[in-house]
């Protein structure tokens, strides 16, 4: 339980961090970004293997590059469906998801038992 409340908590801060990067997309406050957060792991949890599967021609065509796309889309369309927090159009969602999963690695990473 403790160990999903960090997950949650690091993904709110990398999506905080995004939202200072990355022009286009805006997290109103702190509450927002956990709010968002939790939207987008349920998306990337349940929305986008269903996405990868149908798409898995154009997917393998472009040798996974499309997966950025669809990424980015997930975060887009996440952003639409709430307050708080904004995603300016696609190309803002592709840079900010892509910059979302670089961030919550790192963070991640720091806060990984050594083994």
């Amino acid at each position: 339980m403790l160990r999903l409340l960090l997950h949650w908590l690091l993904n709110a801060l990398a999506l905080l961090i995004v939202a200072q990067v990355v022009p286009g997309v805006t997290v109103r406050t702190p509450m927002a970004a956990l709010v968002a957060a939790v939207a987008l792991g349920l998306a990337n949890a349940l929305i986008r293997p269903i996405l990868v599967l149908l798409t898995l021609p154009v997917t393998i065509l472009t040798l996974g590059l499309f997966l950025l796309v669809i990424n980015g889309a997930l975060f887009w369309a996440v952003s639409t469906l709430m307050t708080g927090f904004q995603v300016n159009g696609l190309l803002a969602g592709v840079l900010g998801a892509l910059l979302y999963s670089i961030v919550t690695a790192l963070l991640f990473m720091l806060v990984r038992p050594r083994a």
